[in-house]
């Protein structure tokens, strides 16, 4: 079996028609306006890297306890924001030591979490999502297209019953689904056609097995993946979470003996090298990597998200998922299970689903590597290959960086001989 066929491109193989580092990228900073912070607010905070920010989000949740009701990071002023409830002068001087921008705020993380409780037992509409956004200090409701008549009123209603202050409803032009289907990563063959998604991130599974993650609905739609549409299948499914708690495979290699790098290919002969898994910080500048539209970027906008597709096998049923990670960056069919990660090179996410495309964009939602990892008991990076990555329980806190080109790309991608490009160690 040809090699390149036993070590997949990591997220996809897509060559991009420019260099993929020298596309546009968008401005991640944040305009105050009601979500920033107020003149003055925030005192001695000091300034600090998008990769810094979640150890420090670490230290105030322990040092506020029941006060800490959220933070975001704030590329323009490259400072974490972090929301504090009650009137209390000790914890606003203690958050302010620790190094951030203090923003008093109404809605505590408990009240906040219990109105998400209260739309997934009275809201959980197919095609609705929500997620708790803390530059606002409120839970942000979105609807796709296909919300209209009794739903929109329902879901209307219960966005109101929780309070003017409690949550703000939005309407998205597209619609929620996930994103099976499409480009030319990772192909399987099942009844009634093919199912197309992309590789998300090259790992060794508890037992030292070679393997890799992907989306869970993928891993539930179909056992034996491929690198090629017509080829043979050259790895299995080993665990799927879909819907629930999760959307992840862990899907291991079947040669034992395969050995791939922890790194993305992020077309036109390029790769990042991934070194950890990081938890994500709302207002934090990320790189998606998809099979069908390739990279593109934006930033995190919300947290622990819930989103409800409509269900494939059942017309009236719905798939609900939880704990994601919701962005702006854009991405469409065959992207699902592809890379989400940071400038330093740091895992934060799987690719599962969301509405629009790169055309108009859309809202987009990530499993957190974190989470899979720690649920699959998986390392990143193969077992010869553990430069510093670590499991969902050692990940770093860290991962950000502005929104430049990732600065650990190399241009040490070789053609194969379909014309595609493979990362060093994969031919």
């Amino acid at each position: 079996m040809p090699r390149r066929k036993a070590a997949m491109a990591v997220g996809a193989v897509a060559a991009l028609g420019a260099a993929a580092f020298l596309l546009p990228h968008a401005d991640a900073s944040q305009d105050p306006g009601d979500g920033g912070p107020a003149p003055g607010a925030g005192g001695t905070a000091r300034t600090l890297r998008a990769t810094d920010a979640p150890d420090l989000d670490a230290r105030l949740r322990k040092i506020l306890g029941d006060a800490f009701a959220g933070s975001y990071y704030d590329s323009a002023r490259q400072q974490l924001v972090v929301n504090v409830v009650g009137g209390d002068d000790n914890v606003v001087v203690q958050a302010r030591k620790a190094g951030a921008a203090v923003r008093q705020v109404d809605n505590s993380t408990a009240e906040l979490r219990a109105a998400a409780r209260t739309l997934r037992t009275r809201a959980a509409i197919p095609g609705t999502s929500w997620a708790v956004d803390p530059r606002t200090d409120k839970v942000l409701v979105t609807a796709d297209s296909t919300v209209t008549g009794a739903e929109w009123a329902r879901l209307r209603s219960v966005v109101r019953s929780l309070g003017s202050g409690m949550a703000t409803l939005k309407k998205s032009s597209g619609t929620f689904r996930t994103f099976a289907s499409g480009g030319d990563a990772i192909f399987s063959r099942v009844q009634g056609g093919n199912v197309r998604c992309s590789l998300g991130f090259n790992v060794t599974a508890a037992d030292g097995s070679p393997a890799f993650l992907t989306a869970g609905h993928c891993g539930v739609a179909a056992e034996k993946w491929s690198d090629a549409e017509t080829g043979e299948p050259v790895a299995t499914v080993d665990q799927a979470t879909f819907p629930g708690d999760g959307d992840f495979s862990l899907v291991k290699y079947d040669d034992p003996a395969t050995r791939v790098p922890s790194e993305v290919n992020a077309g036109d002969g390029r790769t990042v090298p991934i070194g950890r898994a990081a938890e994500a910080t709302v207002g934090q500048a990320v790189f998606r990597m998809g099979s069908t539209t390739g990279l593109h970027d934006g930033q995190v906008t919300g947290l622990d998200a819930t989103v409800n597709f409509q269900s494939e096998t059942d017309p009236n049923g719905v798939d609900t998922v939880t704990g994601l990670i919701q962005t702006d960056v854009c991405a469409e069919p065959g992207d699902s299970g592809g890379s989400l990660f940071t400038q330093d090179g740091s895992a934060l996410g799987l690719t599962s689903g969301g509405s629009g495309d790169c055309t108009g964009g859309g809202e987009t939602f990530f499993q957190p590597v974190t989470t899979a990892l720690r649920a699959t008991g998986a390392t990143l990076g193969s077992a010869g290959d553990q430069s510093g990555a670590g499991t969902g329980d050692e990940a770093g806190a860290g991962g950000g960086g502005d929104a430049s080109a990732p600065s650990g790309a190399s241009g040490s991608g070789a053609a194969d001989d379909d014309g595609s490009s493979s990362p060093t160690g994969t031919r």
